[in-house]
């Protein structure tokens, strides 16, 4: 409670212990005690027996006094950091912080001190040493000392990051297993601006400040966590950060990152759900720019593109751009905007694979996805053009044009082996869906079951297609809906999958598939004898328990990968 007054010349309570022990009269001791270090005040000492008539304690008026003292001290050493010559008012910080640091303990005058170095822009190393040895001192300090620690001890850093990086993705993966969704309120709902608003990012870009060393360090844990787990959220905190950095006009970290104009027209992007062609244009410009002996900036940009939201993006507007092209009359491999989305789509998809293997090169595009794949889209789109057009028809004009219920074999052969075309697959089914297109749909829908990578069981796929059902809930009375959705896909993938797929996947299926029952019981009475019978299936097919997967590790310090600030 007293650490440091000796040092300073100042008697504590152990001096008036030691005073009353040794002394004769304790209380001429006593007077003389508090005449030599009470307030110095001649004209106070004639009007402190005013306040003893009036019962108050001397050490309450003390007390007030010192408080009010410290106040002021506090507004100026505020004051002194903002007036004068840069040189001059830090070396007054710096006078000061030499005289007051001994009490640093003491918790009355702790805040001083802690003032003092917030407002330092560089601490003396001693004393950081010092507060950083001591728990209660470190926890106390102000962030702006903190920075000052963390930049050189990167293990420290790590610790106090590491639980917000869990938080973060615990948030992304509590909306996405959410049952509150529909069509217009999904895991995409929320605007750039609104999501970045969340406290991670803000507590993050607080503790970076414009230390563009911890900035650094924060993209290296985030590159590395996404290399050990896979993990795409950590793509968008990256995004989401250097975006809340420039909302902020940090200019020291958003002109040394390399990404920052590309992120920012991206987030444009992002927010209008749509890649404009002038957008477009700007974006390509990125890309086209980077020089010879910079293509480390590719895996920084890839990782960028790997963000959920830039590649909800970029696939919803090349289903768009397919329409168009539709009716156009018009190739895809002669549309310069759709083959420019085609590109990023590829870099975001390759980003683990150009980070893992540190060859920052573009992937190369398969000719066949443009020449064969597409067109191939396409002529699903006439398909239902066509059967719309022919539906509107007189009965008497009518032909006998049954919708197609088949698919090309080419379609699940591109679904199960090009990643790129397999996402844009999917993005045309969620398409179709939300325009409730049911025939479109249960054509499509055995596709579904083998995929890429079992993208199709991913939670983000999963937890779309289950808000576009919402607008088939009628379908759901359907026998032969239930029977194509849950016989034909849900169960099948069940079955396939419960010893091979990870937990997490597992989760999101049955997820999916009890939300789905649900809509299929709002149906109506006249579904609960089918929907008995599905259970008994489902009990039938029920699997053993698979081995659950240890969460990969989040310990820091992690290894090195390459920084905006060493490029």
């Amino acid at each position: 409670m007293y650490a440091g007054l000796q040092e300073l010349g100042v008697a504590n309570g152990e001096d008036l212990k030691e005073t009353l022990t040794n002394c004769t009269e304790p209380l001429k001791a006593i007077e003389q005690f508090q005449t030599e270090n009470g307030v110095l005040l001649p004209s106070l000492q004639s009007a402190l027996p005013f306040l003893d008539l009036h019962g108050t304690p001397r050490l309450e008026f003390h007390q007030s006094v010192f408080d009010e003292l410290r106040e002021k001290l506090l507004e100026r050493v505020s004051a002194i950091a903002l007036e004068g010559k840069v040189e001059e008012r830090y070396k007054k910080l710096e006078d000061l912080l030499e005289k007051s640091f001994s009490l640093v303990k003491m918790p009355s005058i702790q805040p001083v001190v802690m003032c003092v170095m917030k407002h330092l822009p560089k601490v003396p190393e001693k004393k950081l040493k010092l507060v950083m040895a001591d728990k209660d001192l470190y926890k106390a300090c102000a962030v702006e000392v903190k920075r000052q620690i963390w930049q050189d001890n990167q293990a420290l850093f790590g610790d106090e990051v590491s639980p917000l990086l869990k938080q973060y993705i615990l948030e992304k993966e509590n909306i996405l297993f959410s049952s509150d969704i529909s069509v217009l309120h999904n895991f995409f709902s929320p605007s750039p601006k609104a999501r970045r608003q969340g406290e991670v990012v803000q507590k993050l870009t607080q503790m970076i400040g414009k230390n563009v060393k911890l900035y650094d360090m924060v993209l290296q844990f985030l590159r590395t966590l996404f290399l050990r787990t896979r993990n795409v959220h950590y793509c968008t905190l990256r995004a989401e950060l250097l975006m809340s950095l420039h909302d902020l006009e940090i200019s020291e970290i958003c002109t040394v990152d390399p990404c920052h104009k590309f992120t920012w027209c991206l987030d444009a992007c992002i927010r209008e759900k749509f890649v404009d062609n002038k957008r477009a244009r700007e974006l390509q410009g990125f890309l086209d720019g980077v020089k010879k002996g910079q293509e480390q900036v590719l895996g920084d940009l890839s990782m960028i593109l790997c963000d959920p939201f830039a590649i909800n993006t970029l696939a919803l507007s090349t289903i768009r751009h397919l329409q168009d092209l539709v009716g156009q009359d018009t190739l895809p491999r002669e549309s310069p905007d759709l083959l420019l989305l085609l590109r990023m789509l590829s870099l975001g998809q390759g980003a683990w694979d150009m980070i893992d293997s540190q060859v920052f090169k573009e992937p190369k595009m398969e000719a066949e996805l443009i020449t064969k794949f597409l067109p191939m889209l396409m002529s699903f789109v006439v398909d239902d053009h066509t059967f719309n057009v022919d539906q509107k028809l007189p009965s008497e004009e009518k032909g006998p044009i049954p919708y197609p219920s088949t698919i090309p074999e080419a379609f699940t052969k591109f679904l199960q082996e090009n990643r790129i075309a397999c996402e844009i697959g999917l993005y045309y089914i969620l398409h179709i869906t939300k325009q409730r297109n049911k025939n479109a749909f249960l054509r499509l829908l055995p596709a579904l079951v083998e995929t890429f990578s079992d993208l199709a069981f991913s939670d983000i796929f999963l937890h779309l297609l289950t808000g576009n059902l919402t607008l088939l809930g009628d379908e759901f009375a359907v026998e032969e809906f239930c029977t194509s959705l849950f016989d034909g896909f849900f169960l099948t993938a069940l079955s396939l999958r419960v010893h091979t797929a990870h937990p997490q996947q597992e989760l999101s299926l049955n997820h999916l598939f009890f939300l789905s029952i649900n809509l299929f019981l709002q149906s109506g009475e006249a579904v609960k004898e089918l929907h008995n019978q599905l259970t008994e299936k489902l009990e039938l097919r029920k699997p053993s328990p698979a081995e659950v997967t240890e969460t990969p590790s989040m310990e820091l310090p992690l290894p090195t990968v390459p920084t905006p600030a060493s490029r």
